[in-house]
């Protein structure tokens, strides 16, 4: 909601500015969109005036594409993605218009420019290539489906969700609100945690002393009553996978519950909560760690 008062209010300045320069122009002499070949050197008010409300106009369009889009609230991965991409290209060509434009309201001419930039684009190109690299590495990314908007993903080490994919750079977000701006070209060796079933994994150690025969028969039902109450986090009842290791002072039981990846660490949590909680309505007491020390006398 925020974002939308301010794309907005960035939507009203610019039409204002737009209506203002409009106004202005209208009622100067010489003020026309026609004429573009006058030369550098003969630039004056009239094609300031031309300027400044192309660029309001540029801006205002942009602004109303961008708010426009951010009327759509997609469900579906793919569709946020494709509606982040298109916000991100109407920026660049939204500067590349107004820098065209720009160039001819004042009196270059442009087509010979761009006839005359072969040398040019090919030096440009090579100092270029990570940008180019970035826009094609987008492309295809788009098109393969490899990540989309939403999904939580890791790379390089870095986990979070992806929050934004431009023509350039993708962001993705952690759970500590860190945004991390990755360029395209460096999104390799991509884990699309959204693409595969996550698991919460809690291990609880209880003393050597248990009888673990009857604490087991208990704990079919201590399953289905914390799945009971956190049906919300849990896709299905925990499972009770056995003795993970026999520790220096305790036997180390592990227990894992379906989740969301979102749910990942939330899930742990409330695992290894509910389970204390349970273990030690069944009379079963998480041990610390101890060292029995023999003497010889």
């Amino acid at each position: 909601m925020k974002m939308k008062k301010s794309v907005l209010i960035r939507l009203i300045v610019c039409i204002v500015l737009f209506a203002a320069f409009l106004g202005i122009g209208s009622v100067s002499d010489g003020f026309g969109f026609e004429g573009f070949g006058d030369a550098l050197r003969d630039f004056n008010w009239a094609k300031l005036l031309r300027l400044l409300v192309m660029i309001a106009g540029m801006l205002a369009l942009a602004t109303l594409v961008e708010f426009v889009l951010g009327l759509f609230h997609p469900e579906n991965h793919r569709a946020k993605s494709v509606l982040s991409i298109i916000a991100s290209l109407v920026k660049y060509v939204t500067a590349i218009a107004i820098l065209c434009w720009g160039l001819r309201i004042i009196g270059v001419n442009v087509s010979t420019i761009v006839a005359s930039v072969g040398i040019i684009a090919l030096i440009v190109g090579f100092s270029a290539e990570s940008l180019i690299s970035d826009v094609v590495t987008g492309t295809f990314m788009l098109f393969e489906n490899q990540y989309n908007v939403g999904d939580i993903v890791e790379v390089g080490g870095f986990r979070g969700t992806v929050t934004s994919i431009g023509i350039r750079t993708t962001c993705i977000t952690d759970p500590g609100g860190n945004v991390k701006i990755v360029n395209n070209s460096a999104m390799q060796n991509i884990l699309n945690r959204s693409d595969n079933a996550s698991r919460s994994i809690s291990d609880i150690a209880i003393p050597y002393g248990t009888d673990l025969i009857k604490l087991e028969a208990g704990i079919p039902k201590l399953m289905q009553d914390i799945y009971a109450g956190h049906p919300d986090v849990m896709k299905e009842a925990p499972v009770y996978l056995g003795v993970q290791e026999l520790a220096d002072s305790a036997v180390v039981l592990r227990f894992v519950v379906s989740v969301d990846e979102k749910n990942i660490y939330s899930g742990a949590r409330i695992l290894n909560h509910d389970l204390l909680l349970g273990f030690r309505s069944l009379g079963v007491e998480c041990p610390f760690p101890q060292m029995d020390v023999h003497l010889d006398r």
